[in-house]
């Protein structure tokens, strides 16, 4: 997921409560809740270095072991040596409940990134397979409405926060009606679920503690709920479309992906991958199960001569160890062969950095 849908998770579980289990406890929360995306620092590394390396190492379960210690280490210290420092008569944290809110802060953060199509590696470093929930799109709207929300009354006491989170409103607002895609109904309702949020906080409702606590607990409820709707709907859509590929003709299918799409749980990207092909689409729950087929599938080409040699590269390989339906698009002239990688995941859709592979007529890179 994205960072503010991660941050927003540490905000609301604090909110629920447990905020008060420590001095320190939000700080914790809200780091942990985002401290596995430490590997983004591999984006300055080499060309694609950041594709091979992101959700692996840092999301994987050595690092769910090791983390909430690193986390709750770096909030005991700054405790300890800035905060009653500066205010002696401040309470300590305390070392045994910033441990376990670290760790739970910090278990969220892979179970989140799971849940869409991009995926991670649960087993690294031991096991370097991508694992797909295919249920919630990469920015989920709920999730931020949901958790949004809680975090905004809960913590907007201040003006800065106050003014802080009104602007993310309003940005947010312009990410949803803006985005291709995203259906009229969903528009409508997100504006609906903004304009209550704010004049719920503009009138002061439910204010005290425990009111917006148990209005957190319930978010969070509900939230819990939906993702595990999305999730079992996941599994039904995969066996329906082979079902019904099977019933068009398509054989031996190894592979199905049903991935989200913004704003919309009763729809969903298709790739179905055949030994030689993916055939993309799209799949619809309303108004009826349909699935919609695109009339050319996509060659993979992975026992191409042309593709074998380019993969061979170390750009190529980068890429391909986080592509999950891998194909090529080549050029060719008299020169030689110019190669593109691609996944079929994000056909339709602006191409991300890819690599592209030069070959002469030999097919050695040039």
């Amino acid at each position: 997921m994205d960072p503010i849908a991660h941050t927003f998770t540490g905000a609301a579980l604090a909110a629920s409560g447990l905020r008060r289990t420590t001095p320190l406890a939000t700080a914790t929360l809200l780091i942990g809740a985002n401290a596995p995306d430490v590997d983004v620092i591999s984006a300055f590394g080499a060309l694609f270095e950041s594709l091979a390396f992101r959700r692996g190492w840092t999301h994987g379960v050595l690092a769910l072991a090791v983390l909430p210690f690193v986390v709750a280490a770096l909030v005991l210290l700054w405790d300890r040596y800035v905060r009653r420092r500066e205010y002696p008569a401040a309470t300590p944290a305390r070392a045994g409940p910033i441990l376990g809110l670290a760790a739970l802060a910090v278990l969220t953060h892979p179970t989140l990134d799971w849940l869409n199509n991009y995926g991670l590696r649960w087993l690294m470093p031991f096991d370097g397979r991508w694992f797909y929930g295919d249920a919630v799109f990469i920015i989920d709207p709920w999730i931020w409405l949901g958790f949004g929300a809680v975090a905004f009354l809960t913590f907007s006491h201040r003006r800065h926060s106050l003014i802080g989170g009104s602007v993310f409103w309003l940005l947010a607002s312009a990410l949803i009606l803006t985005t291709p895609g995203v259906p009229v109904a969903a528009r409508v309702l997100w504006l609906v679920g903004v304009a209550t949020v704010l004049v719920i906080r503009g009138v002061r409702l439910a204010t005290d503690e425990r009111s917006l606590e148990r209005g957190a607990r319930i978010v969070i409820g509900c939230l819990v709920v939906y993702i595990g709707a999305m999730v079992l709907a996941d599994f039904a859509e995969r066996s329906l479309v082979r079902t019904e590929l099977a019933a068009r003709g398509v054989a031996d299918i190894e592979q199905v992906m049903v991935a989200p799409v913004p704003g919309n749980p009763f729809a969903g990207q298709v790739v179905a991958a055949t030994i030689s092909s993916y055939y993309i689409g799209e799949w619809h729950w309303w108004p009826k199960p349909t699935l919609e087929i695109a009339p050319e599938p996509i060659a993979r080409r992975t026992f191409d001569p042309i593709y074998i040699a380019a993969a061979q590269t170390i750009e190529a390989q980068r890429f391909l160890t986080w592509a999950r339906f891998p194909y090529i698009d080549v050029e060719s002239d008299a020169n030689g062969h110019v190669v593109s990688f691609l996944d079929a995941r994000y056909v339709g859709t602006q191409r991300l950095l890819t690599p592209v592979v030069r070959l002469d007529r030999d097919l050695r890179p040039r």
